[in-house]
């Protein structure tokens, strides 16, 4: 089962700037807006560091990475960066507005002991290659896991988390809003006693990669490269995690609603054997046509003058696992758009008015309108060592980039 171990990890020195000039969203949700206006809040935006521009002119010497490289060593010797004193957690918070209400999830920043997946730390997804050059050769420029994993674990007794309730208490280390109004704080955990209870509450329990298969699978293969784990004390056996109880009524899982393009002719002919299909008039909310429905999924193709809830029949994917042919998403993917249409093309949208209007832009041709996958089904998913296809969870919010670095160089 994993290790975690606390670490003198780079922070932002507070004295020279505040968190939300400075603190970014993962590289994969940035889009050429968000980066031109984290470019202009600060000439310190991690994203300098992260998710860098690239110019035409790039080459083998001058490139992203390489940048990124030189702003993190100069940062560090203007004292922009400061590394913390001695080994310890960060106690994490995020408040934030959801559907339900306001909502609070807190959990922790530490280094896990790099494993194979299956082996104490298990993936729900699956993931594509390209994202996982682009981390190797950022993590390879910076010796540093720049970014942190947004991962899981069940404790009922939830001694861990008393630890970092307590520390939540008192006034944050820093304090950043990200743009969709989450506040997201940090605090650091340096108690003996606190560490170790930490420490014993983490032992033998399964750790659930949430949100950055990439980012781990990118650490591993790095580990490779630098001679795997025979030098136990190299940092580069650990990643940097941000752990949270799967307990906790914090967390929010938000669907990725489907947008596809297919040819139109013939779709509820097609879908009608596997589906029972209700239509559904179009000033009625779809999403909320299907809230609390299992194996049901909402229905939208262009032109047509009405909407559909799709109810699954059953039966119909025996050859799935067991632990995936009942989850919504699976269903989705491996009965409608492999088997029954002609997909040629899938995107992914959380907002599900956003989904409609690329449909009715002309854009695409139809959406597939998803309920949120269950915490408990991707607990269940990444136990029995299967994977969900790629974007069947979308945790919310995302962890901030920014708030903690973990580099190799110590």
């Amino acid at each position: 089962m994993g290790e975690v171990i606390p670490f003198q990890g780079i922070v932002y020195n507070t004295s020279k700037i505040k968190g939300d000039e400075v603190v970014a969203p993962p590289y994969d949700i940035i889009t050429s807006e968000l980066k031109d206006l984290l470019y202009k809040k600060s000439q310190y935006n991690i994203v300098r560091i992260d998710s860098g521009e690239e110019f035409a002119s790039d080459n083998e010497k001058e490139n992203k990475y390489v940048r990124a490289a030189k702003y993190l060593n100069q940062w560090l010797k203007n004292r922009v960066l400061i590394r913390s004193q001695r080994p310890c957690f960060y106690a994490y918070e995020m408040e934030y507005a959801a559907e339900d209400g306001h909502k609070r999830l807190s959990g922790f920043l530490g280094l896990v002991r790099l494993v194979e997946l299956g082996n104490g730390v298990y993936p729900h997804e699956e993931t594509h290659s390209k994202p996982k050059v682009d981390r190797l050769n950022l993590m390879s420029a910076c010796n540093a896991n720049t970014s942190p994993i947004f991962s899981l674990y069940h404790s009922p007794e939830g001694r861990a988390s008393a630890v970092v309730e307590e520390t939540v208490r008192s006034i944050p280390y820093m304090e950043a809003t990200d743009p969709y109004g989450a506040v997201h704080r940090l605090w650091s955990i340096e108690g003996e006693e606190d560490i170790r209870i930490i420490q014993e509450d983490l032992t033998d329990r399964a750790i659930i990669i949430a949100d950055g298969h990439h980012r781990y699978e990118t650490a591993l293969e790095y580990r490779r490269m630098m001679g795997g784990n025979s030098v136990a004390a190299k940092s580069y056996n650990y990643v940097l995690m941000f752990l949270a109880n799967i307990s906790s009524d914090g967390i929010t899982i938000l669907p990725a609603h489907r947008i596809v393009k297919h040819p139109l002719r013939d779709v509820l002919t097609s879908l009608d054997p596997f589906f029972k299909i209700i239509p559904v008039p179009m000033g009625e909310e779809i999403v909320r046509a299907m809230r609390g429905n299992i194996q049901t999924f909402g229905f939208y193709h262009r032109g047509d003058t009405r909407q559909y809830l799709l109810r699954y029949k059953g039966d119909a994917l025996g050859s799935v696992h067991p632990s995936l042919k009942d989850l919504d998403v699976v269903i989705l993917h491996e009965l409608v758009l492999k088997k029954i249409l002609p997909v040629s093309e899938v995107v992914y949208e959380m907002d599900a008015a956003v989904a409609k209007e690329k449909v009715d832009s002309g854009s695409y041709d139809a959406v597939f309108f998803l309920n949120p996958t269950k915490v408990t089904d991707v607990e269940k998913a990444a136990l029995s060592s299967v994977r969900m296809p790629p974007k069947s969870t979308y945790f919310y919010p995302k962890v901030m980039t920014g708030f903690v670095i973990n580099d190799f160089n110590k």
